[in-house]
């Protein structure tokens, strides 16, 4: 742990600080529908639209409307997107003849399994990825089949949370706005302009952008090398910007063509944090109430420091079984010196590393910059833990403010059991319905990642079987591949890791994990779609029951909710429903081998 380390830790919270405010502020007027500096330009857009598409933004739904226009959405763009992957060797924009018989060798096919993974992993905004990017799909498929979902996924994400936010604002209402108008203003307002200005700084940075095929040459030690061409720099703005995380090559952002500098680093994690971070202040202002938009802001941050402190902590010290050269691994350790640079890149270090790994899974992202299979144990189980507490630090476009609202009403809750008086929020008083939504937000994941783990930890299927191998005990997929790399305590993280990742919609993964199987592609695909829809519906389902509430004035008994107290028991209320959920699990992975690695076992 260095000086610079924390300096640069510093500086991105000082500058993630600064632009909550005025982003904030910006998003209220986008989705109250005031008047904007963009509106000369977007507004005629906006209209043509609406006429297109035949809405009448002025429809104001009720919370079953619009949940409905939801699922319809998704479930056509997700049919689109799977039809694009099965036939993409039929379509253009296919220099490399993907699925065709023109493919290379290295070429993944593209099976009916690996397109419904694929296709439910960008429809929920995971991006999930079953395989190597470059080695599978088309220009046009990530152009239109992914590149669409990274933008129409994050703003029904944001649209969710907007939709919760009218919730707890409106007073006897029977609506929580309109979908198709929330969707289309996220869309030209706040995704389109940053995107815009983004891609022109990443390409000014180094970041390629072509339509070229792949470049074939030969290297200084005689040996041939493909590199990869293509629209790299328009897909990792929305990659990062709409927290979507599916890279354009393999190595996601630590590619040098996907993230060529450490200013394009920093930018990155910045840009990962600066939608949700704003959505806070967003909040508060809808609700005529800014305060309440920074005490979620504060909870947010010191459950984000807390996981950077104990992640930079933990690489910095690094493995001790591993000897500095030459010296006896008794006496002297490479982890006193140089900590754990295992699967990370020189060039961003341990401090960039454990901090853009925190913030990838504290926001459902799932970009990465190193490795997080070669973490230490504790190093590596924070990006777990981020991911199983529901991502609402910061969290999601939109589903982490969501997330976390629904955290704040269990906080309230049990404050009133606490006094015995009913709960209050924000002037609506939290009854059985909304504590019910709540508890079915908080299950729905944890039995999707709990249940598909055990599952994948104990079926040990035949080797001819559909299905392939899966879990611990298996020892080979198909004639060549290993479905897990380690046996013991990391090889369940790994599979805890993949299932907590699919169901928290994040996409990152310990790697040494095999998952392009059919088992793995539909169970985790599946995982996804619970991780989204099943915790999404819950949180529109609290909007529709908070609109329809009176206000009810605060009295000298109402809990503030905008304190230091207010923060503390939220911070408090998330980190035990998640010790209580995935603390059993996380002894018998990350910290027993822990342990273990200090007693010098490594698997």
């Amino acid at each position: 742990m260095t000086v610079i380390g924390w300096a640069q830790i510093a500086l991105f919270s000082l500058i993630l600080l600064v632009l909550t405010k005025p982003l904030g502020l910006y998003m209220a007027r986008v989705f109250q529908g005031e008047r904007t500096w963009l509106d000369p330009v977007l507004g005629p857009v906006e209209r043509l639209v609406y006429r297109l598409f035949g809405v009448d933004p002025r429809e104001d739904m009720r919370w079953t409307t619009y949940a409905l226009a939801l699922l319809a959405f998704s479930l056509v763009s997700m049919l689109f997107t799977y039809a694009i992957l099965r036939l993409q060797g039929l379509l253009p924009l296919n220099p490399m003849g993907f699925s065709t018989a023109k493919a290379p060798s290295y070429a993944t096919p593209m099976t009916p399994d690996l397109a419904f993974n694929t296709a439910a992993s960008f429809t929920s905004n995971t991006n999930w990825q079953a395989y190597s990017g470059e080695n599978t799909m088309s220009y046009l498929s990530q152009m239109v089949a992914l590149a669409l979902h990274n933008w129409v996924s994050a703003a029904v994400g944001m649209a969710a949370a907007i939709a919760l936010i009218r919730g707890f604002a409106r007073r006897s209402a029977q609506g929580v706005g309109n979908f198709w108008y929330d969707v289309t203003r996220c869309i030209l307002y706040v995704l389109m302009p940053i995107c815009l200005v983004y891609a022109l700084f990443l390409v000014s940075q180094g970041a390629i952008q072509n339509f070229a095929p792949y470049t074939s040459v030969t290297t200084l030690e005689g040996a041939a090398q493909t590199i990869t061409q293509g629209p790299v720099a328009s897909q990792e703005v929305i990659k990062m910007l709409g927290i979507n995380g599916g890279g354009f090559f393999n190595a996601n952002s630590s590619h040098p063509f996907e993230n060529p500098t450490p200013l394009t680093n920093f930018v990155q994690m910045l840009s990962i944090f600066l939608i949700p971070a704003g959505l806070c202040y967003t909040f508060g202002r809808m609700v005529r109430d800014t305060r309440q938009g920074w005490a979620l802001w504060a909870a947010m941050y010191v459950l984000f420091f807390t996981g950077v402190l104990t992640a930079y902590h933990f690489e910095a010290q690094g493995n001790p079984n591993v000897a500095r050269q030459g010296v006896e691994t008794s006496t002297k350790q490479l982890g006193d010196v140089g900590g754990n640079m295992e699967g990370k890149e020189v060039r961003f270090g341990l401090a960039n590393s454990a901090l853009f790994a925190t913030i990838t899974t504290d926001a459902s992202c799932g970009a990465v910059n190193s490795m997080h299979d070669s973490y230490t144990p504790i190093g590596g189980m924070i990006p777990l833990a981020n991911i199983q507490l529901g991502e609402i630090i910061y969290g999601g476009v939109g589903s982490g403010l969501y997330g976390m609202l629904i955290y704040a009403i269990l906080t309230v809750f049990i404050a009133g059991l606490m006094v015995g008086r009913t709960p209050e929020y924000l002037g609506k008083k939290i009854e059985q319905k909304e504590v019910k939504m709540a508890m079915l937000f908080i299950l729905a994941g944890a039995a999707s990642i709990l249940i598909f783990t055990a599952l994948a930890s104990v079926m040990d299927l035949p080797a001819e079987s559909a299905l392939n191998r899966v879990g611990l005990s298996s020892t080979y997929y198909g004639p060549t591949y290993n479905n897990i790399n380690n046996s013991g305590p990391h090889g369940l993280s790994e599979i805890l890791y993949a299932y907590s990742s699919g169901t928290g919609n994040n996409g990152s993964a310990f790697a040494g994990i095999t998952v392009n199987t059919p088992f793995y592609n539909l169970t985790i695909g599946l995982a996804m779609l619970i991780g989204r829809f099943l915790m999404m519906l819950p949180a529109l389902a609290i909007a529709g029951s908070l609109a329809t509430k009176k206000h009810v004035p605060a009295s000298a008994g109402t809990f503030p909710t905008h304190g230091g107290l207010f923060v503390t028991l939220l911070v408090g209320v998330v980190i035990i429903v998640g010790a209580l959920t995935f603390f059993p699990a996380l002894c018998l992975g990350p910290v027993a081998e822990h342990f273990l690695m200090h007693g010098g076992r490594l698997f």
